[in-house]
């Protein structure tokens, strides 16, 4: 079988020729709803919510009110659209002052945003009008008490004693299963300790390893998301809106509510789409990230690496397109590279748990199944050490590889997360 694959990188598109494969199947996202008026559907969603009462009846004129959304890097979701149609009508229909209205973003550990940034994510609406902040989890937090698991609550002074609606976009995630609800709360709006506290318990308690219930999609007795739970209902937010969207961007689904009710909701409806079946694992697997902003550092676009390496068999080859415009990404990240030559990385990740060395660990443990070739702008000896061959052109990605009576798997969006029959 022969076909070019056309796949993004950056904000281009690069094509891959494969000749003579045994067999060739691409896994894509099923065909999803578009959202032609995003204005009516939200409103929609505000005045008849899931598992609450219309955001009329929660929130009245005189009150405070913040919104927590999710940062640059979730502008797949176009937030600021929506945040736009939310400020006009706490403002218009529901009186709200702009005095009383404060967007934070909720950037967990993530770094500083640019004023563009914060203009994208608030939407030109609530940027001009009211004030938008980024959080910072080294800044003064509010402790609200500590989970069962011994995860001690501290955020952002700015959800405590105010009406809060959270703002975020449901995806696979994968350490907490699913993207968005509670994590605008943690890691979103809380303390860097709070963070450290959650996220370290990806880590097995014994093995050198990832905890078996931590993953992609997963939910049922995952420590992660279980605390995360429980420190979103300890900081109580008013009300909650999910998005779900389509690998173009496109608004596909509001769900508007009750923060745990509409969120699970949004959960079971992104999944429907994203989930996809393989009948086996592929000889050779072809992922892209996504292209920008999904592959704009390596450390949110390790995603691509994750999910791809599902779809390949053990000994396999992944060639794998994540540009990494800003490079590494989180600081902490590649600050790794030197437990890991010293043959010391879990060692030093359990004394010293960072987000950015789980995120480091977790795609240095994931690259053990199967070769994988990145094309990227990450410096070649950054990913030759981490156990990938780098390059910056397609000519060297495929030099001596031979399609030749090979299944082949192609992944046009890292997003999809492949999941055996």
């Amino acid at each position: 079988m022969d076909l070019d694959a056309v796949l993004k990188y950056g904000k281009e598109e690069v094509m891959i020729p494969i000749r003579g494969a045994k067999s060739i199947v691409t896994l894509a996202t099923k065909p999803m709803p578009v959202i032609e008026d995003i204005e009516a559907e939200l409103k929609k969603g505000l005045e008849s919510p899931i598992g609450s009462k219309p955001l009329k009846e929660l929130i009245s004129a005189d009150d405070e009110v913040t919104i927590v959304v999710s940062d640059y890097t979730r502008a797949w979701m176009h937030q600021g659209a929506v945040l736009t149609i939310l400020g006009h009508y706490l403002t218009e229909e529901m009186q709200v002052l702009f005095s009383h209205i404060e967007v934070v973003i909720a950037l967990g550990t993530h770094r500083k945003s640019t004023d563009a940034e914060k203009k994208l994510v608030a939407g030109d609406y609530l940027y001009e009008h009211c004030n938008v902040t980024d959080h910072d989890c080294d800044g003064p937090c509010v402790n609200l008490g500590t989970t069962s698991r011994g995860t001690v609550v501290e955020v952002n002074p700015l959800i405590v004693g105010r009406k809060t609606i959270i703002v975020g976009g449901t995806v696979h995630h994968m350490m907490a299963g699913f993207g968005g609800g509670r994590k605008n709360i943690l890691p979103g709006v809380s303390s860097r300790r709070t963070i450290r506290q959650n996220h370290e318990r990806a880590l097995d308690p014994v093995k050198p390893q990832t905890y078996e219930k931590v993953g992609s999609g997963l939910m049922v007795e995952n420590p992660i998301h279980e605390d995360m739970c429980e420190a979103a209902a300890l900081a109580a937010p008013t009300f909650g809106i999910n998005i779900v969207a389509d690998t173009k961007g496109n608004h596909s689904g509001f769900f508007c509510g009750d923060v745990t009710k509409a969120w699970e909701e949004s959960c079971l409806f992104q999944k429907s789409f994203y989930e996809c079946p393989i009948e086996k694992e592929a000889d050779i697997v072809i992922c892209s990230t996504g292209g920008y902003p999904k592959d704009l550092n390596l450390y949110q676009g390790c995603k691509g690496l994750i999910n791809g390496m599902r779809a390949v068999k053990k000994g396999g080859l992944l060639l794998w397109l994540c540009r990494c415009e800003d490079g590494t990404g989180a600081p902490d990240y590649t600050s790794w590279l030197a437990p890991l030559k010293e043959g010391r990385l879990t060692e030093a990740l359990r004394s010293d748990f960072t987000i950015g060395g789980y995120i480091f660990f977790l795609t240095i443990e994931t690259l053990q199944k199967a070769e994988c070739r990145i094309m990227s702008l990450i410096e070649k000896e950054t990913t030759d050490t981490m156990g990938m061959t780098g390059t910056d052109n397609i000519k060297d990605l495929l030099a001596g590889v031979d399609f030749t009576g090979k299944d082949v798997c192609i992944m046009p969006h890292g997003s999809i997360v492949p999941m055996e029959k």
